[in-house]
């Protein structure tokens, strides 16, 4: 079993409920989820005129291969009604492989750790909170390094209440 970080975002339909209904469909699919983050209300990253996302964390024990779990995180996503539609645009639920172990995997559908991770207090902070000590296998620092190293997060706030108008 590998252990592996996930991202998980939602910013249509009961967003809470979909990302609940995610990790269980993760269970149902083999995988064990060992921790889940609290949930925090973000602003949309890329397309700004969407509505507002619910994102967390999670850290699962897989018997698949990388490859083998994207199609396990792309066909939960369709289940729960994802189509394909603009890149950064609003969906019922996002899944996302942050960290698969320490390894490091670049191919035409995968980059692993993931290329926003760093970038993003919306993958940042929900991760911070499950494995602050956690080290980025290129650059060897820890997720809470690479927090304090991104400033002060606006746009993001604990759900709920989540951000105000």
């Amino acid at each position: 079993m590998k252990q592996v970080f996930l991202g998980l975002g939602a910013n249509l339909g009961s967003r809470e409920r979909n990302i609940h209904q995610a990790i269980t469909k993760l269970e149902e699919k083999g995988n064990r989820v060992l921790s889940l983050s609290p949930l925090y209300e973000t602003e949309p990253w890329g397309i700004k005129e969407q509505p507002r996302f619910l994102n967390a964390a999670c850290l699962i024990e897989t018997p698949y291969s990388p490859q083998a779990l994207l199609k396990v995180l792309k066909t939960i996503e369709k289940e729960m009604g994802r189509v394909p539609t603009v890149r950064y645009g609003p969906r019922p639920i996002d899944l996302d492989i942050l960290f698969y172990d320490m390894l490091c995997l670049c191919s035409s559908d995968l980059i692993i750790p993931h290329p926003g991770t760093l970038e993003r207090a919306t993958v940042l902070v929900p991760l911070a909170d499950i494995a602050p000590h956690l080290k980025h296998p290129l650059t060897e620092q820890s997720i809470s390094e690479h927090l304090a190293q991104l400033g002060p997060a606006s746009g993001i706030a604990p759900y709920p209440p989540g951000l105000s108008s």
